[in-house]
């Protein structure tokens, strides 16, 4: 066909173009055709769709490649977390609490022992997430058991992050209170009862005879619920936030003891995170029980013998122990004023607390081994015993005394105006006479006495200035002074008035009342230094498996036995013809120290009074502290002759005659 081009392309009308159509030729818009170009035949460039189709194809692919990935992430690397995550919002596993371990005094008396207690608990993961929602919430759990929402946001906000943990709300909840939240509650997700066990200490044994002693508080300690930090450190041993833990004495130490193992219940729970099914359980095993060295009728005759002294001369506070001189074990730990430590079980009420927090008397302080005082006297038979192992006297020394000695402008008198006369090492002991020790101590004219250095020695040998190790919390480690902590603490040089004042149990010397009653029985046992302990023995609920706690020497004093004999027999003089001459009426020979020690220009001095009995095989050492006591003769001695004669008719079974 011919085609007249001039109608289409009027600017080339010379031109004519022959172009033959075949039915199979398309037109085809072609790059290289020029413009206005038409072309026939075979294509020349990729059409435009098929690169697109390539494109999108090629996106779908990646896309399609990516989903796979993620999906398989999801199910294969993340699958088993995911997986534990669903489970865990299906599933619970629910700490079962061990039954705490019972507390025993040496006879067999029960101190201790537990009740059923009911507290209302919170998940946080059950709770709801939106705001608004868990106000409405708490206002209305605040309501059902008579606390402010305040108290119930705090609780939630300082143990949130626990979110599968029971947070416990309020405690101790009457049966009746607790059945009618559980009613009441039953729409709000995340709440429960939690029934566990409160913590009781028995005012009498189970008979309901011997009636359990108050200062018993200090030594048994008490329960408390974790803090923040304790359950930040013991969240990854198996404590939970509504856990309790021992604060103070034996229920402290002996934590891990008597706490058990925890068992386990696996629950499946809705989607209020309410129980519907158990699945499995694995029950939890008690723990051990902890037998004390204590008598508990020793216990109650101190304690009585000490508020009697108390109430009589209108004095504030005292601590006495008893102890076994054989072996350390303490017998009887008396600390008063003392407390009612069921006052803290459950939880105590801020009132209460307050009380004892704010008592000048400071009752929750254990005077018997956190209280440090000046020794007096009472710690001349150590420097007694030094100055002998080190050659400065004989058992055969004497020194007169006529009242004192005088140094420069300074006077250093004795206690007793005119002095004791000529004076021996077991004289000096049952008289106390003070000239003596500033001889042996510091020195006089040109008689060399020890010195700090030497005396700071011997009196950490027999276990002063040092933790003893005893096994509930709170020892101090009282102090022994010296020329360098004169100088960079006082600023001042050491004088030889200072060893005059430390060689008779004055100046900045501090002591506890463990620490004499340990030294005071290493005198009597003849030299052997024993730590003290309270526990027996530990006994494993399962099996009754007995662990018994052995004695500890710390140190076998380095002093000749005969010297430690004759520091033994000035002991046994003050009860002859000393000032202990009180205990020379009992049955039985003892031997014997007071103290006075002065600590203030306007407050009395504390009282010491410290024995062993029997003289030849002591049974048991005594130490007693009268704060502001005036004069361990005067005060603390009537204590000790009281104790001691009862003790040995309780020995002999012979009270009621």
């Amino acid at each position: 066909m011919n085609i007249d081009t001039s109608r289409f392309f009027p600017h080339t009308l010379d031109t004519k173009l022959d172009i033959t159509i075949h039915a199979e030729t398309e037109w085809i818009e072609g790059s290289s055709a020029g413009m206005g170009g038409m072309i026939t035949g075979q294509h020349v460039s990729q059409p435009m769709y098929t690169k697109r189709n390539i494109f999108f194809l090629f996106l779908i692919c990646v896309s399609f490649i990516l989903l796979v990935g993620r999906v398989g992430y999801l199910q294969i690397v993340r699958g088993v977390s995911y997986r534990a995550i669903a489970e865990g919002n299906r599933q619970r596993i629910i700490p079962i609490p061990s039954e705490r371990g019972l507390i025993f005094d040496t006879h067999g008396v029960q101190l201790t022992k537990n009740i059923p207690n009911f507290s209302l608990a919170l998940i946080p993961q059950d709770f709801p997430s939106n705001e608004e929602e868990r106000s409405v919430l708490i206002n209305r759990l605040a309501s059902l058991v008579h606390l402010s929402p305040e108290q119930v946001h705090n609780t939630i906000d300082t143990y949130g992050s626990y979110s599968y943990g029971s947070i416990i709300i309020v405690e101790d909840l009457p049966y009746e209170t607790a059945l009618s939240t559980h009613i009441a509650a039953a729409d709000i997700p995340g709440i429960s009862i939690h029934v566990g066990s409160k913590r009781l200490y028995t005012q009498s044994d189970v008979t309901g005879d011997t009636p359990i002693p108050l200062s018993l508080s200090h030594i048994i300690g008490y329960l408390g619920k974790l803090n923040p930090d304790e359950l930040t450190a013991l969240y990854p041993v198996g404590y939970l936030p509504s856990d309790t833990i021992g604060k103070s004495g034996i229920e402290k130490q002996y934590e891990q003891v008597l706490r058990g193992t925890y068992g386990t219940r696996s629950v499946e729970v809705d989607s209020l995170g309410k129980e519907r099914k158990a699945l499995i359980e694995e029950p939890p095993i008690g723990g051990s029980s902890v037998t004390l060295t204590l008598d508990i009728n020793i216990q109650q005759q101190l304690e009585d013998l000490l508020q009697n002294v108390l109430q009589h001369h209108s004095f504030n506070s005292a601590s006495a122990i008893v102890m076994n001189p054989q072996d350390g074990s303490i017998l009887a730990m008396v600390s008063l004023p003392s407390f009612d430590n069921n006052d803290f079980s459950g939880g105590i009420d801020y009132n209460t607390y307050q009380a004892y927090v704010t008592n000048e008397q400071h009752p929750l302080f254990n005077r018997a081994i956190s209280g440090t005082y000046p020794s007096g006297s009472i710690i001349k038979p150590a420097i007694a015993a030094g100055a002998l192992q080190e050659g400065i006297i004989t058992p055969h020394t004497s020194i007169l005394s006529t009242g004192g000695i005088q140094v420069g402008p300074w006077f250093f008198p004795d206690w007793q105006a005119g002095g004791h006369g000529r004076t021996t090492v077991t004289k000096s002991i049952a008289w106390s006479v003070n000239t003596f020790y500033y001889y042996i101590g510091g020195g006089f004219n040109d008689f060399v006495g020890l010195g700090v250095d030497t005396i700071a020695t011997y009196l950490t040998r027999f276990g002063f200035a040092s933790l003893l190790g005893i096994d509930i919390p709170g020892e101090a480690v009282g102090f022994i002074p010296s020329r360098q902590w004169k100088e960079e603490v006082k600023g001042e040089r050491w004088y030889v008035g200072d060893t005059y004042n430390l060689s008779i149990g004055q100046g900045d010397l501090l002591v506890t009342p463990l620490q004499i009653a340990t030294y005071i029985s290493s005198v009597a046992n003849g030299g052997t230094l024993f730590k003290p302990h309270i526990v027996e023995k530990t006994t494993f609920i399962q099996t009754g498996e007995e662990h018994t706690v052995q004695p500890v020497v710390l140190r076998e004093i380095p002093i000749k036995k005969e010297y430690m004999e004759t520091v033994k027999q000035g002991m046994k003089e003050c009860v002859e013809y000393g000032s202990c001459r009180r205990l020379s009426l009992l049955p039985f020979s003892t031997g014997a120290k007071t103290g006075t020690a002065q600590w203030s220009s306007t407050k009395e001095p504390h009282a010491w009074f410290t024995a062993f009995a029997p003289y030849e095989n002591p049974e048991l050492s005594i130490t007693i502290l009268i704060e502001e006591g005036i004069g361990g003769s005067e005060t603390a001695a009537p204590v000790a002759f009281d104790f001691l004669n009862w003790w040995w008719k309780y020995k002999q079974g012979i009270l009621d005659e």
